[in-house]
């Protein structure tokens, strides 16, 4: 099976400060592939690279088997590349119909398949799958209301209903339980399963939420001080004795 995304050598330096040293790994496609490792370890710097938020120093990134290396991260997304953030970004002031209408419309001009109403009437067609990503989330209610009045909970559910109907090819999560309650938390998570499983995606995420990690990926890597410690599988990771001194705590590591 040939990797849907390959990173090799990625090296990012800052000044004289190497935020990230000659990291290498392959995410197959329809695998739920997880970052992790302690604050500072290059987690979020390594999301940027990838997806053109800012440039590699050293290595290369195929998508697809395409070398992205050196292609902004508009381009990205075109090619499949879908991400969230720590921190949810949503339009503010629009309705919840009309963040997830912008976004169909931003892809579809992108596709060619626009015409030039659809910036200022949308056509049925956009509006109902609009609304069909947002019943996918679980916010079918206010669809007029400004997402500006969201709970954080459904903020993230929002910038995930805007982020699928970009139509990716991988999603990539970037502490996408940060901030939550335990309630939201879960159900998080099962819409993130919900959609992996009804749209045949790839999953990339970081997250410290370990119980999360564990319960969604299938194979992790390991980070620390900017570099590559350990890939494996979640049983893998636990039990392997550098990752427990540098990151897990020998109580998770028997979990």
């Amino acid at each position: 099976m040939n990797p849907i995304l390959n990173v090799q050598g990625v090296g990012k330096v800052y000044g004289g400060f190497h935020a990230l040293r000659d990291v290498s790994f392959s995410v197959n496609p329809g695998e739920t592939f997880a970052i992790i490792g302690p604050n500072g370890a290059g987690k979020t710097t390594l999301f940027k690279v990838m997806t053109g938020e800012v440039a590699g120093s050293s290595g290369r990134i195929h998508l697809g088997g395409v070398d992205i290396t050196r292609l902004p991260a508009d381009v990205r997304v075109r090619m499949g590349m879908g991400r969230t953030f720590q921190i949810v970004r949503v339009f503010a002031e629009l309705t919840l119909l009309e963040n997830i209408v912008v976004a169909i419309e931003a892809r579809n001009r992108s596709h060619g398949r626009t015409d030039q109403w659809t910036r200022v009437r949308p056509a049925r067609d956009v509006t109902d799958e609009a609304v069909e990503h947002l019943a996918r989330v679980g916010l079918t209610q206010g669809l007029s209301l400004e997402s500006r009045f969201l709970s954080l909970g459904d903020r993230k559910r929002l910038e995930l209903a805007l982020t699928l109907a970009m139509e990716p090819q991988i999603l990539i999560l970037d502490e996408p339980t940060a901030g939550m309650s335990p309630s939201d938390r879960f159900a998080i998570i099962d819409l993130i399963q919900q959609a992996k499983d009804s749209l045949g995606l790839t999953i990339l995420l970081t997250e410290h939420d370990m119980d999360f990690v564990f319960r969604l990926s299938q194979s992790l890597l390991v980070m620390n001080q900017g570099e590559k410690v350990f890939v494996g599988t979640p049983d893998e990771v636990k039990s392997n004795a550098m990752v427990q001194q540098i990151y897990l705590g020998k109580e998770m590591a028997h979990d």
